[in-house]
């Protein structure tokens, strides 16, 4: 169930100057489109900030929104009420596409809480030297070597099986890992959501340190995809 929230900044609308919470998208007394809100993505679903969500009733909701701010419904209404369909339709599509995506949600409200998420690290870039986490610095350190001689093999055009089949075969490991810190984010989730207060700045600690383990998996993943062709 979606649960609405009461926000702590009530604003006049500007069509019938009765004041309403600062997140919707209309107003509940004339039921006129408002300007868009600055608020955080799961106001604009009327959702508590929570990373394990209702995702059926997420997507009912972004559907109930997008056909009411549908353009074709402002084609004779006033210039700030089209503009605002196209302002409050984008602003609907993003906050939908962060909150369905596990990983860009729970990035998100760490960030609505003040963690420092390492965006620089977050696909973009090549695989880090000083990054790599203790465990994995042996493997990771063979894992480039090789991925030296493959690359240096195929410029020359030449196919190395054994190579080729030691990359695939820590490329399904490091698969598994990601599947690993998957399953601790899934419960870091729930201490967050119902653990308290008290309990969230270690599951906080422990999410920023397992997306930033995820990041480099994934750079170090798609190397190797890269390197392999796939």
């Amino acid at each position: 169930m979606l649960k609405v929230l009461d926000s702590a900044v009530p604003i006049a609308c500007w069509s019938c100057s009765i004041g309403h919470n600062d997140f919707t998208l209309f107003c509940p007394h004339c039921s006129k489109i408002q300007p868009p809100p600055g608020c955080d993505y799961f106001s604009v679903f009327g959702m508590e900030p929570r990373l394990s969500l209702d995702l059926p009733a997420l997507e009912a909701e972004f559907h109930r929104l997008s056909r009411k701010l549908h353009p074709d419904r402002f084609a004779r209404a006033l210039e700030n009420e089209k503009q605002w369909s196209l302002a409050d339709t984008a602003l609907l599509n993003d906050a939908y596409r962060t909150l369905k995506d596990p990983l860009r949600r729970t990035e998100y409200l760490l960030k609505l809480e003040g963690a420092e998420i390492g965006e620089e690290h977050s696909g973009k870039n090549r695989v880090d030297p000083s990054r790599v986490p203790a465990d994995l610095l042996e493997e990771v350190f063979e894992l480039n070597m090789q991925l030296e001689e493959m690359r240096a093999a195929r410029k020359m055009g030449e196919e190395d099986l054994e190579l080729q089949a030691s990359l695939t075969q820590a490329k399904q490991k490091f698969q598994g890992l990601l599947e690993i810190v998957d399953k601790d984010l899934r419960a870091e989730w729930t201490a967050w959501d119902d653990g308290g207060q008290a309990a969230r700045p270690a599951a906080q600690n422990k999410m920023v340190a397992l997306l930033d383990r995820r990041r480099y998996l994934s750079n170090l993943l798609r190397d190797v995809n890269e390197t392999l062709g796939d």
